[in-house]
């Protein structure tokens, strides 16, 4: 039985980015109160969380110090060490959700990708590359761009580098300069993502978002997809499959390509709430936050249920340098029906940081391709100044 009392039960939460800073807003109304680790002083959900124990996501004794302070500890950033959580839960017995060893599958993207074919997943094409040659040997059997990415640290389009050309791997290597992997490059119509959660006993699988990527970093999303029906069903199918191979409760960010005949290729896995699922703050009935938080405290799921078709748009950080962060003209944003901003308090913006993002929903009626086309005008009308 789920009951509340005051004090409610308190979250543990390491990393304080715009992630565990929308964890904490949803947390709040239910009475659960956050406590965040980020190495950043004063990071971005220190202003909306109980407390903020500033300590690398890899330091042991202070995760120690947080699972003291806490019921029940998760992570908002691939970043977190596995170890250290598996060996704080083995000496406290806080339970740690999505648990350790979910997070170690996904740390390592080929081991992700090697369990995911095993368990009858549909990926794309990879190998394991340990030198250039190995990546022309991929080009010479995959046909060439291909896609090669760190297997460890990338996250957001970061560590992953198309390869156009033989002449270009050894250059591409040393961008991300460490061991890596290559995917074939997948033709396809659109890249989509499920927001999927684990519950105590239940799933959940929110509606499918299509996503627009740029220079691999996610731009817009927009909801419901414009696939078809039978894509959409498969989709959600292999979502499904995923989260059985998922240890522990909690919001997993899945994405695919659908390919051009109809294919769905699993692309990646967050096990956390993810960015193409910043629309459901405003679109869906439940948030993908609340979901997480409700999820990792073993309460009932709630309804992921789309309230009006929805657009969500990334505000990047549009400066050549870094400088403190100010965004203007916002008025056209906070004037318009139906938008909403969202401004994640970092003190510094960097070329294509995320500063934001803003979401548009729908008027009973209203095309998708209106929503992008408004959110897209509003976009342009911001500046960082």
């Amino acid at each position: 039985m789920t009951a509340l009392e005051t004090p409610g039960p308190t979250l543990g939460v390491v990393g304080g980015g715009q992630l565990g800073r929308m964890l904490a807003e949803a947390a709040g109304p239910l009475g659960v109160e956050v406590i965040v680790l980020d190495p950043t002083p004063e990071c971005p959900a220190s202003a909306v969380c109980r407390d903020q124990i500033v300590a690398g996501f890899d330091d042991e004794a202070a995760i120690r110090e947080l699972a003291t302070r806490v019921d029940v500890l998760t992570f908002e950033i691939e970043l977190a060490d596995q170890e250290a959580l598996g060996r704080v839960h083995e000496a406290t017995g806080v339970p740690v959700h999505p648990r350790p060893e979910t997070l170690e599958l996904i740390h390592d993207k080929l081991h992700q990708k090697r369990a995911l074919e095993d368990a009858g997943v549909p990926v794309p094409p990879f190998r394991a590359v340990e030198d250039a040659e190995d990546v022309r040997e991929a080009i010479d059997d995959y046909g060439a761009p291909v896609m090669l990415k760190a297997r460890t640290g990338g996250y957001d389009g970061r560590g992953n580098v198309p390869v156009e050309s033989p002449d270009e791997a050894e250059e591409a290597l040393e961008a991300v300069a460490g061991p890596a992997m290559v995917e074939a490059f997948v033709d396809f119509t659109r890249e989509v993502s499920a927001i999927a959660v684990n519950g105590d006993g239940e799933t959940a699988t929110y509606p499918i978002g299509e996503n627009v990527h740029e220079a691999e970093i996610l731009r817009e999303t927009i909801v419901p997809a414009r696939s078809d029906d039978e894509a959409t069903a498969r989709t959600r199918s292999v979502a499904t499959d995923v989260l059985e191979l998922m240890e522990g409760r909690g919001v997993y960010g899945i994405e695919f390509f659908e390919t051009p005949d109809g294919e769905i290729l699993l692309n990646e896995i967050a096990p956390r709430p993810h960015n193409s699922g910043h629309w459901t703050i405003e679109g869906a009935v439940v948030s993908q936050f609340e979901s997480h938080v409700r999820a990792v405290l073993g309460w009932p799921l709630g309804s992921t249920e789309l309230r009006a078709p929805t657009v969500s748009k990334n505000l990047l950080g549009d400066v050549e340098e870094n400088r403190e962060a100010r965004l203007s003209n916002v008025e056209r944003i906070l004037e318009t029906p139906r938008a909403h901003l969202h401004w994640y308090g970092k003190r510094e913006a960097r070329p294509l940081r995320k500063m934001g993002h803003l979401t548009v929903t729908a008027r009973e009626g209203e095309r998708r391709e209106d929503l992008l086309e408004t959110a897209r005008e509003l976009e342009n009308a911001t500046t960082f100044r």
